[in-house]
């Protein structure tokens, strides 16, 4: 698996070779696709609206934990009892104070993730490079073993990793790395030593400001602000369901975009530095 600097080294050239450094014109109204509806959160907070799009791709045990409990209405009136300015938002605990869980089992770790190169496997826009690829689970950055290794391997797939990019959303845990329950962590901004550490299962598409916004403190003071509401976005009523697309990351604009950014930002590029804008929500 690619460490962090590799990781950026290939993508710089992956984003080069090839590509034009202009910057590219706005996106046409084929370059945004849908949110997934199914696996989408709409997180109503005192700070505002936070619309985070969940990967069963990546996590498939913890967005399932997760979409049970926002049904459950779980989640309804907790607290963000940690919050760290630069770094994430902790919520998800009864308690509000990092100590209680739900009375649903421990999800075991999912640092990373399989899957099989190509079209369906939920992975798009996977570039091959030497020594691996970069590419995007919807809105969230990836890091993969190079396609080839799909031919070595047992189950005919390859290991890939979520970045902990500003904006995505991880499962909290104790020391045992199999103990992610219903807390999780919106992050404010990247945080690279959280890779193959914690477990990502989404990205915020709409609301990073809100999620900035949140009362900091470790612990934090009250008052605290709140989550009052999640919903998945299928269960709300058509007439209060935002409409929300974002930015598809398989799009000739889109590697354009990177392409243009990575021009500016030279050796000082990252994979995190690819924001993926949306409308609506």
């Amino acid at each position: 698996m690619l460490r962090s600097s590799v990781a950026i080294a290939v993508l710089a050239a992956a984003l080069t070779a090839g590509s034009s450094t202009a910057a590219p014109a706005g996106p046409s109204a084929a370059d945004w696709r849908p949110v997934d509806v199914q696996n989408t959160l709409v997180i109503d907070t005192s700070q505002g609206r936070v619309i985070v799009e969940l990967y069963p791709a990546v996590a498939p045990a913890a967005v399932a934990q997760v979409e049970t409990l926002v049904r459950q209405h779980f989640y309804d009136g907790l607290t963000f009892f940690r919050v760290i300015d630069g770094f994430m938002d902790q919520t998800g605990d009864p308690q509000n104070n990092g100590k209680g869980s739900s009375s649903l089992p421990n999800v075991k770790a999912e640092f990373d993730f399989r899957y099989a190169p190509g079209l369906g496997s939920g992975v798009t826009d996977l570039v091959p490079v030497p020594g691996g690829a970069i590419g995007f689970v919807g809105a969230l950055p990836v890091v993969g073993q190079p396609d080839a290794m799909a031919a070595l391997t047992v189950d005919g797939k390859v290991r890939g990793v979520g970045l902990f990019c500003a904006g995505v959303m991880g499962m909290a845990r104790s020391q045992d790395p199999d103990s992610a329950n219903s807390q999780f962590f919106l992050m404010r901004g990247e945080q690279p030593g959280l890779n193959e550490k914690y477990t990502p299962v989404g990205r915020v598409v709409a609301g990073l400001a809100a999620v900035r916004a949140i009362k900091t403190g470790d612990p934090v003071a009250d008052p605290k602000d709140r989550m009052v509401s999640l919903q998945v976005l299928a269960d709300m009523p058509a007439g209060v369901r935002p409409d929300v697309r974002v930015l598809d990351t398989g799009s000739a604009y889109f590697k354009a975009e990177a392409a243009a950014r990575r021009a500016a930002k030279g050796d000082n590029f990252d994979p995190c530095d690819l924001e993926v804008p949306s409308q609506g929500g």
